[in-house]
């Protein structure tokens, strides 16, 4: 039987006078527009206005386009966190460009590999990281335009590789170019790699739509105001930032780049500029609560911290309180643009015992506001786990601040939204409250400093040493980075292959911060198939740290 049409279906067609495709470029205009004059970026010396750091930005979209560089187009950043990658989150995607900013601490054959899958037509490159990407770009099938950041707070380290470099680049621009909305906001707007399970990297595709509401939901989550001072402690290359170039646009705040992360940076920062909020791992924490009495300035209003990855220990939240910090705690992947959960916290928990208050801080707590659904679900059956803070289940996430899918991997992609769910491979519970709790890694990522790290990945490099007959990589609690990778090795008989020998050879085509911290010669724990049993290796790892005091 024909439907009977609905009063509200009839003559009230989507136009565009009440339907436009959700963009963050739309908060760099209206910034630029309300608030011309005030500060938008600095960095060391410079100082960039909203409406300069627009025409920088579409400065950058008018150069691109002049170079060919259009719709669908990789344009590839190796930077650190200073205004030329922040303006790139914004001139790339202009032209309907796709903005990959990669991680500077990846190996050369990583980055490599990255620039060759990403299809990235053209590279702009900081001085800093030459060594890197020189060996890089020297191993592509075909060379690909460079674009040099020559930043005088770098220090004259490094090399130009490029033809040119950013600012003669932005000359080539046009100040009044003219650019639109994309004309669907599920076009990519980023593509971010992270390492995955495989080893083997995999590119997460952003969309607009997704862009555009976690940078809100960072203002909502956060409690964000107009008169907000962001300091950048987190890499623009994880997760864009976490979406924070396109939400401090809306806030129309004050950015301020911090090229070399320590704790004087972060206090001087605090002092001079009167930075309100900064994000990071728990290494950032860390340079925080251990900083000298030189490295420390005084200030006098609370600077509110968000973090991820492991939880803050009750002794590291007491001491940021009693110097004048708020942390918050969340929880994400590259999947879903960051963090997807926060620990909603609670004004009464304040008066809680700090160890009590450190306890529920561990949690990851609930969604997003601008994430459909969470659920702890069994992986097989996607039934969710009774809410008993004891059974454990897989996290699963569904909604709009998820990824578009892996680029060019369409299994990937699919086994990773089979059921309609994206499946994490984090293992946690719920508790009668309903905040989740992360209780494992099914895939047996480590997480140092807010990076993901594969222990396949790492482990198969220590296979390729023809000394080596076994090995198992697993995480081993830090109190700098949070976990490092420690490495067990059974050797071939007779072999006399040392640690630093291993190590050496791991720095060859791991990224430092990949390669493991120790090695152990042992025998490993297998099961009667020959399976490495992770969970026993762990254990193994703990006692044989403490055998040797490490």
């Amino acid at each position: 039987m024909p439907r009977t049409p609905n009063k509200y279906d009839q003559h009230l067609d989507r136009t565009p006078a009440n339907f436009v495709p959700l963009t963050p470029l739309q908060f760099l205009d209206r910034a630029a527009l309300a608030y011309p004059d005030k500060v938008a970026v600095i960095h060391g010396a410079r100082r960039y206005t909203w409406s300069q750091t627009r025409e920088r930005a579409r400065r950058l979209a008018s150069a691109l386009s002049k170079r060919g560089i259009g719709k669908g187009a990789t344009v590839a950043v190796v930077g650190s966190n200073t205004p030329e990658l922040y303006e790139a989150h914004f001139g790339v995607p202009m032209i309907g460009a796709v903005l990959n900013a990669i991680n500077v601490r990846l190996s050369a054959e990583e980055i490599a590999f990255i620039l060759s899958h990403g299809e990235a037509e053209i590279l702009i490159t900081d001085r800093e990281f030459s060594p890197s990407v020189k060996k890089a770009l020297g191993t592509l099938d075909a060379p690909i335009p460079v674009i040099d950041i020559d930043d005088s707070e770098a220090g004259g380290v490094g090399e130009l590789l490029g033809e040119t470099t950013y600012e003669a680049l932005l000359e080539e621009g046009d100040p009044d170019f003219a650019w639109t909305y994309p004309a669907d906001e599920w076009d990519a707007i980023t593509l971010n790699y992270t390492s995955g399970t495989t080893g083997n990297p995999k590119g997460v595709v952003y969309h607009h739509r997704g862009a555009y509401l976690n940078a809100v939901g960072n203002i909502v989550t956060w409690t964000l105001p107009h008169e907000s001072v962001y300091l950048w402690t987190l890499p623009m290359f994880h997760c864009n930032g976490w979406c924070i170039p396109w939400t401090m646009a809306a806030l129309a705040g004050t950015n301020v780049c911090c090229r070399k992360v320590n704790a004087k940076a972060i206090f001087d920062a605090i002092a001079d500029h009167g930075v309100t909020h900064f994000c990071g791992a728990p290494i950032v924490l860390g340079f925080v609560i251990n900083a000298t009495e030189a490295e420390k300035r005084p200030f006098d209003h609370t600077v509110k911290v968000m973090t991820a990855a492991a939880p803050p220990p009750a002794i590291v939240l007491a001491r940021m309180q009693a110097d004048g910090f708020h942390v918050t705690h969340t929880y994400g992947l590259t999947e879903v643009y960051g963090p997807a959960t926060v620990c909603a916290w609670h004004a009464e928990w304040d008066d809680l015992k700090i160890e009590e208050q450190a306890r529920l801080k561990s949690r990851q707590g609930v969604r997003y506001l601008v994430e459909d659904d969470l659920m702890i679900a069994n992986p097989d059956t996607l039934e969710p786990v009774p809410w008993d803070g004891e059974t454990i289940g897989e996290v699963f996430f569904r909604g709009n601040i998820t990824m578009r899918g892996y680029l060019k991997n369409p299994d990937a992609t699919k086994a990773a939204f089979a059921g309609g769910w994206f499946h994490s491979g984090d293992l946690g519970v719920v508790h009668p409250d309903g905040y989740i709790q992360l209780k494992d890694r099914s895939k047996d990522i480590i997480i140092s400093g807010g990076e993901n790290i594969s222990s396949i990945e790492v482990e198969s490099v220590l296979y390729r040493h023809p000394d080596v007959v076994a090995c198992g990589v697993v995480a081993r609690p830090d109190p700098k980075w949070g976990e490092t990778p420690v490495a067990v090795v059974e050797r071939r008989d007779g072999a006399t292959v040392t640690e630093d020998d291993l190590l050496a050879f791991c720095r060859e085509s791991l990224a430092g911060y990949k390669c493991p911290r120790a090695i152990y010669f042992d025998e490993l724990p297998k099961t009667s198939t020959g399976k490495i049993q992770k969970v026993r290796l762990r254990d193994h790892v703990r006692r044989l740290a403490e055998a040797d005091g490490s």
